[in-house]
C-alpha cells in the first residue's frame, strides 16, 4: 500500500506541470476565442488578447470578470420566452403617397430615415396622431391627473421614479379613486426609482388598493444611481386613447410653480391616435415581465389572440385624432442587438441637410456618435448641443467636461443652459423630424437601461420642437474649444479619470 501511494505521489510530481500548462492553455484559448467571436471594436479585441497571452492567468481572470457582457446576457435571459405584444395597425400605416406628401420624394434623406428606423425597430410609422409638448410639471402633471380622474376603463403607468412627496401623493390619490370606480389600474415603479424618496410609495400605493409592481427589485439599500437593467421609460396610457411619455419623472421637483427645492425643468406629451398603441404595448410587456400577469391576451394554437373582457380593457383606440406621423421606438439591453438607438441617431445625423438641434442632460456619446455629429457639422449642417451648466451627477458632468473637445473642434456647437437643471430630451432634423423620449446621449441610456422614445416626421410638431431649443439657447452661454483647453491640469486629470466610467455612467 505504502509503494501504491509513493509511485502515485511520485507520477503526480511528475505530471502537474504539464496538467497545469495544459489548463491555462486551455483557459486561454477559451478566453481569446470568446473575444475574438463577442468584441466587435478590433481595438479591444486586441487588447483583450494581448492581455490573456501576455498575463498567463491574471489576463484570462481580468477578461472573465470585466470583458464578458453580462448585462446583455443577463436582460436577454430574464426576458427570454416573453411574447412581444403588437396590435393591428394597418388602417393606420401610410401609402407611398401619404409618405411622400408628408416626408418628402421616395429617395430623400428624410425617407431614407424613415426606411432606416422601420428596418431597426421593426414596427410601423403610423398617421393620424395629435402630439402636444407639455413643459414640465407644470403643464404634464395638470393633464395627466385629468386623465386619471376621468378614466372609465384602464390606466397604466409606469415610471422611473415615482417619488413619495406631494405631487406623487397626488397621482396616488386619483389612482386610488380610479380602483374605487372600478377602473382597471396597473402601475410599474423601477426597482431603483421606487427608492428615491423613503418610505417608498410602493407602500402608499398598496395601502390605498393600487396594483403596484416594482421593476427588477434590487437589494441595493440606497439611492445608486449607476445600477444596471433599470427601466427608465415613463408611460402612461389612461382608456388606450390618451398617452402621456417623455422625460418627465413623478415628483415634487419638476413642479415648477410649487418653488421646490430642486427645481428641474423637463418636456413631456400628450399623445392621441394611433400612436398610443405603441405605447400601450411596451407598457403591456414590461407589466407583463415584471409581474407575471397578462394584459393583452393569450394566443390561441392558431395564432389568433383571444381577448376576454378584461384583455379588451387594455386595447388601444385607433382613432386618428391628427395629422402627424409617428413611431414608438422602445430598446434596451434585452435587444438583440445593442445598438439600436445608435442606428437611429446616426442615421438622423447622416440624414440632416441644414439643422439639427439636441438637447440632452447627458451627454456621453461613443466614438460612433461623436464621428456622426462631427461629420454632420463638416457637411456644412449647424449643429447646436444644449447641455445643462450644473449637471445634478457631478461625475457625469466632470466625464461630459472630458470629451466636449471631440465634439467643438469640428465646428459643433455646444451651449450651457443656466438653472434650474434641464432634463429634457429632445432632437429635430431640419426642421421637419423629432425624436423625444426617455433617453439620454449616453451608454447608459443606449445599452444598460430600457427606454422608449417618439419619433415624429410633422413639420409644424417640429417646427415647434426646434424653436423651443432656440428659446432655451436664447438662455444659455457658449462653451468654446479654448474653454475646454484652459482647464487646469488637476481638472482635466479628475474630468480624464471620470471619463474612463463614462460606459457606466
Amino acid at each position: 500500500m505504502d509503494v501504491l501511494i509513493s509511485t502515485a505521489w511520485h507520477w503526480w510530481l511528475v505530471l502537474w506541470p504539464h496538467v497545469l500548462a495544459m489548463s491555462l492553455l486551455a483557459m486561454n484559448i477559451l478566453a481569446s476565442a470568446h473575444a475574438i467571436l463577442t468584441k466587435r471594436d478590433t481595438r479591444s479585441t486586441i487588447g483583450w488578447v494581448g492581455l490573456i497571452w501576455l498575463s498567463p492567468v491574471f489576463g484570462a481572470v481580468a477578461y472573465a470578470v470585466l470583458g464578458v457582457n453580462r448585462i446583455r446576457s443577463r436582460a436577454s435571459h430574464l426576458r427570454a420566452g416573453q411574447l412581444q405584444v403588437t396590435q393591428e395597425l394597418s388602417g393606420a400605416v401610410p401609402d407611398s403617397d401619404r409618405l411622400r406628401e408628408a416626408i418628402g420624394p421616395d429617395r430623400g434623406p428624410l425617407r431614407s430615415l424613415e426606411v432606416l428606423v422601420a428596418r431597426v425597430t421593426d414596427r410601423p410609422l403610423v398617421d393620424g396622431n395629435a402630439i402636444e409638448p407639455l413643459l414640465s410639471g407644470d403643464e404634464a402633471y395638470p393633464r395627466m391627473l385629468a386623465a386619471i380622474d376621468t378614466a372609465t376603463r384602464s390606466i397604466g403607468l409606469a415610471s422611473y421614479i415615482f417619488d413619495n412627496d406631494l405631487t406623487g401623493k397626488l397621482f396616488a390619490e386619483a389612482l386610488s379613486r380610479a380602483v374605487k370606480r372600478g377602473v382597471r389600474v396597473r402601475v410599474l415603479v423601477d426597482g431603483i426609482g421606487a427608492s428615491y424618496t423613503f418610505p417608498s410609495i410602493v407602500g402608499l400605493l398598496t395601502r390605498m388598493g393600487v396594483p403596484v409592481e416594482r421593476f427588477l427589485p434590487t437589494s441595493v439599500p440606497i439611492y445608486f444611481p449607476y445600477a444596471n437593467l433599470r427601466n427608465h421609460r415613463k408611460i402612461l396610457v389612461v382608456d388606450g386613447s390618451v398617452g402621456f411619455t417623455g422625460g418627465l419623472n413623478i415628483r415634487d421637483g419638476c413642479w415648477l410653480a410649487h418653488d421646490p427645492q430642486h427645481p428641474v425643468r423637463d418636456m413631456h406629451f400628450q399623445v392621441r391616435g394611433p400612436l398610443v398603441s405603441h405605447l400601450l404595448e411596451v407598457f403591456l410587456e414590461d407589466w407583463a415581465f415584471a409581474s407575471g400577469e397578462s394584459l393583452a391576451g393569450e394566443q390561441a394554437d392558431d395564432g389568433d389572440p383571444r381577448l376576454t373582457a378584461a384583455h379588451a380593457l387594455w386595447r388601444a383606440d385607433l382613432t386618428w385624432a391628427g395629422t402627424a406621423l409617428a413611431r414608438g421606438i422602445r430598446y434596451g439591453p434585452d435587444d438583440r442587438d445593442m445598438g439600436r438607438i445608435k442606428l437611429v441617431l446616426v442615421g438622423a445625423l447622416a440624414a440632416a441637410q441644414e439643422s439639427v438641434r439636441i438637447m440632452t442632460p447627458y451627454f456621453l456619446p461613443d466614438d460612433a456618435i461623436c464621428q456622426a455629429l462631427d461629420v454632420a457639422a463638416m457637411r456644412g449642417v449647424r449643429v447646436d448641443i444644449v447641455l445643462p451648466e450644473h449637471s445634478n451627477l457631478e461625475l457625469v458632468g466632470w466625464a461630459s467636461a472630458a470629451m466636449l473637445w471631440q465634439v467643438l473642434g469640428r465646428g459643433c456647437n455646444v451651449w450651457m443652459s443656466p438653472l434650474p437643471f434641464d432634463h429634457t430630451k429632445l432632437m429635430v432634423v431640419d426642421r421637419a423630424w423629432a425624436l423625444f423620449g426617455s433617453g439620454n446621449w449616453d451608454d447608459r441610456s443606449m445599452r444598460l437601461n430600457f427606454e422608449f422614445n417618439v419619433e415624429v416626421f410633422d413639420r409644424d410638431f417640429a417646427e415647434a420642437i426646434h424653436k423651443h431649443i432656440g428659446d432655451v439657447i436664447a438662455r444659455c452661454r457658449p462653451k468654446t474649444l479654448a474653454e475646454v483647453d484652459s482647464r487646469s491640469l488637476p481638472v482635466r486629470l479628475r474630468d480624464g479619470i471620470a471619463r474612463l466610467f463614462s460606459p457606466y455612467l
